[in-house]
């Protein structure tokens, strides 16, 4: 005679599951972002050292310092696609501020970026000695924050951001 036994999980237990997974999900899915964010920051960081690179090569030759047309800057990232930054470079003729001219002395992304009209670079040619100051924005979350670095003509400014959209 076989007995009328169940096999299987009660409810109890199925919930108790679920909550640790749940409070798992609440811990890890803001760290993941951050991390994320922190990440993507490093792109930031790396085009803006190499246009750094550019603008110094640049003034070599010419004695002042250029726009991204006259860098002959292209983005060859992993996919021009997947940047969320937009760069901006002293203006075509290397002085005064930005006009926000895309192609010219600005980049932005297809998607992603938000460009912040308040974000100025300032060059000087006429300056002693020339400047110049290049930067970086997006908003890496969706959130009111926006994340913005620079560099100038000393390399100062890529280790710290100008604001900061990767913390809690």
């Amino acid at each position: 005679m076989r007995g009328n036994r169940q096999e299987g999980f009660t409810l109890i237990e199925l919930m108790i599951t679920v909550a640790i997974i749940g409070v798992l999900a609440a811990i890890a899915i803001p760290n993941f972002l951050s991390y994320q964010a922190r990440a993507r920051q490093s792109e930031a960081r790396a085009v803006l050292s190499g246009l750094f690179v550019q603008e110094q090569g640049y003034f070599v030759v010419r004695d002042r310092y250029g726009s991204m047309r006259e860098l002959a800057f292209t983005y060859a990232g992993a996919s021009a696609n997947s940047s969320r930054y937009t760069f901006r470079s002293p203006p075509t003729g290397g002085s005064g501020p930005t006009t926000h001219a895309l192609g010219d002395d600005m980049y932005a992304p297809p998607v992603g970026a938000v460009a912040q009209s308040g974000t100025f670079v300032l060059a000087g040619a006429n300056l002693d000695p020339p400047r110049f100051t290049l930067s970086a924005t997006s908003n890496l979350d969706g959130d009111l924050t926006t994340d913005e670095w620079h560099v100038n003509d000393s390399k100062l400014g890529l280790t710290i951001p100008d604001q900061n959209d990767a913390i809690n």
